[in-house]
């Protein structure tokens, strides 16, 4: 694992955050869990979403390849109670040229000792930015500085 820094914005290095989840230490909150599965989703991680998403709802699969790119994670709302928890985010995204923001209310719960993703309530907003507009991967430059080319 290197020193390059978690998809998940905390702006700590891969290592020191997201990472050691995904090598197998156990999540020990939802928004935790909610991290490391943004991370590994960015990171192309399967065996780690798979791995953490409760049995009974869990996929067979999961597509290899994906051309989303997810570039940005906002947790706006988590609550937990008992074995119970709830994570609303919104993770920004881009798909070749075109941008968007995914928000979802999670729901996680505990099974056999470890947190595990549910399912949850998804809603994909398209996103328009401008060059001149703030990047929409939220370094807080101009998108023609930053990720907005062409």
């Amino acid at each position: 694992m290197n020193d390059s820094r978690c998809p998940c914005g905390t702006g700590r290095a891969l290592a020191e955050c997201c990472g050691h989840y995904h090598e197998g230490a156990l999540a020990p909150t939802p928004e935790a869990l909610m991290r490391a599965r943004f991370s590994a989703f960015a990171l192309g991680r399967n065996d780690y979403l798979l791995a953490t998403w409760h049995p009974d709802f869990r996929p067979a699969s999961l597509p290899d390849e994906d051309p989303t790119e997810w570039v940005r994670l906002e947790i706006v709302d988590t609550a937990t109670q008992d074995d119970q928890g709830r994570v609303h985010f919104r993770a920004t995204f881009r798909e070749g040229r075109r941008w968007g923001v995914l928000q979802e209310d999670s729901n996680f719960s505990r099974h056999e000792g470890q947190w595990c993703y549910v399912d949850g309530e998804p809603r994909v907003m398209r996103l328009k930015p401008g060059r001149n507009d703030p990047c929409p991967c939220g370094s807080g430059k101009k998108g023609k500085q930053c990720c907005i080319r062409g």
